[in-house]
This record gives structure tokens, sequence and C-alpha cells, in this order.
């Protein structure tokens, strides 16, 4: 087998596990913030087992990145695809974390009744879930358009954060005595938009992979 065939072969087992990757993180964040709304704590409690397979895959795709880096002296295109699958799990594995952080707050709301209608939440979720997928896919794809536009879609995210913390200061205004759930949902709302950012951040290295330039270098 030549190198750039094994290169090949390796680079596509890297991308095989980036799509089950995201396909974890997706069941994570579904999970989390159907528990949420459901109230499901046992859900909830499922987020941990998807973080858990989240870091392997993690571990599992490093030192896929690392053998190809070490063993098959990648050309300049070639390291920059790597390096750029290396800061991407990162991001990845932080979604996971922030996941997981989600389902640990929500098993603390009890049986107290929300001062919140869930709305904006559950669309957030939706909204950073299709972006975590749509950076995995551009870099499969070498798509630097989609890469691009996830800065644009994570104005979304913002707009929905910040009337979501709008109305919370409004509810703790009105109600002094609900401020400590109050402040649980606001977590949870900067958990997801700090998950928007993380799906930025991977199509900032996709970019990078695809022309060499970070778009904040």
């Amino acid at each position: 087998m030549s190198i750039r065939t094994n290169y090949e072969k390796e680079l596509k087992g890297i991308f095989d596990n980036l799509i089950l990757m995201c396909r974890h993180i997706e069941d994570a964040i579904e999970k989390c913030v159907k528990a949420l709304t459901e109230r499901d704590f046992e859900l909830a409690k499922e987020v941990y087992d998807e973080e858990k397979l989240i870091d392997n895959l993690e571990r599992d795709i490093e030192q896929s990145c690392l053998k190809i880096l070490l063993m098959e002296h990648p050309v300049a295109r070639d390291f920059r695809e790597v390096s750029a699958a290396l800061k991407m799990i990162t991001d990845l594995e932080r979604i996971g974390d922030q996941a997981r952080d989600i389902a640990e707050i929500t098993t603390q709301f009890g049986d107290e009744e929300y001062i919140k209608k869930l709305e904006h939440i559950p669309l957030m979720a939706v909204i950073v879930i299709q972006m975590v997928k749509d950076g995995v896919q551009a870099y499969i794809n070498r798509d630097i358009d989609l890469a691009r536009s996830l800065d644009t879609t994570d104005d979304k995210v913002d707009e929905l954060f910040n009337t979501v913390m709008t109305d919370l200061i409004a509810l703790i205004k009105k109600n002094p005595d609900k401020a400590e759930q109050a402040i649980m949902f606001m977590m949870i709302t900067k958990y997801l938009e700090r998950i928007g950012d993380h799906a930025v951040n991977i199509g900032e290295w996709v970019e990078y992979a695809i022309t060499g330039n970070h778009p904040k270098t």
C-alpha cells in the first residue's frame, strides 16, 4: 500500500469517528434538553454515558491524527487537515461537557414549577445541534461556504440568548424568591450559547484546513 493510499485510509477513519462523535453530541444535547422540558431525570443521567463515549472518541481520533503526523510525513495540506481535526475534537469534547452540565442542572430543579415557559431554550438546542453537524460536514466535504455560514447562524443563537436573559432578569425583579431557579436557567442558556461558539470555532478550523488561513489570525 502506497503512503498516499495509507494516508487516505487513515483520514477516512478519522472522518468516520468524527461523524460518530457528532452523533453522540447530537444525542447528548437532545437528551439534556428533552430531560429539561419533560422533567425526565433518568434521561438526564443518560447524558453522562453519552459524554463518556464522546471522550473516548476524542482519544481515538487524537491517536489517529498523531499517528498520521508521526508516520506518514504529510504534505502541507495534509498537515492542515490533521491539525484542524485535532483542534476540532477539543471543541467537540467541550460541547459534550456542556451537554452534561445542562443535564446536571436539570436534575437540581426537582418538582418545583418552572418560572418560565420553555420555548427559546429548545429552539437554541435545535440550532446549535445543526451547527455542530454542519461544522463536521463542512470539514469532511471541504465546504468552506458552509463553514463560514456558521458565524451567521450563531447570530440567531445570540439573539435567543439575549431574549432569554432579558426575560429572566425581568422575572427576578418581579419575583426575587424565584432567583435561584432563574439563575439555573441562565446557566443552561449560557451553555447552549457556548456550544454555538464552539461550533463557530469548528468552522474556523475548517477554513484553516482548506485555505491555510485561520480567520482569527
